[in-house]
């Protein structure tokens, strides 16, 4: 004989199941902003420097990479 696999719901069923992948969604999209935003910040974090003496290597002059990260 088959076996009968019953599927059983976490929380109120019913009506409420719309709603709850509503929820779902909206929380899914929070957590993936959130991450996003993380991600964002250690790549402004760590590549605002490096993109700044890229830029300052390209520019018209062509200074030498010593004279980029010295103070004067």
């Amino acid at each position: 004989m088959a076996s009968r696999v019953s599927l059983k719901t976490k929380g109120k069923g019913g009506k409420g199941s719309k709603g709850s992948d509503e929820k779902s969604t909206a929380q899914c999209l929070k957590e993936w902003s959130t991450w996003a935003v993380k991600k964002a910040k250690v790549v402004t974090h760590y590549g605002f420097i490096p993109l700044v003496i890229i830029i300052g290597m390209s520019s018209d002059p062509k200074p030498q990479l010593y004279q980029l990260l010295s103070p004067v």
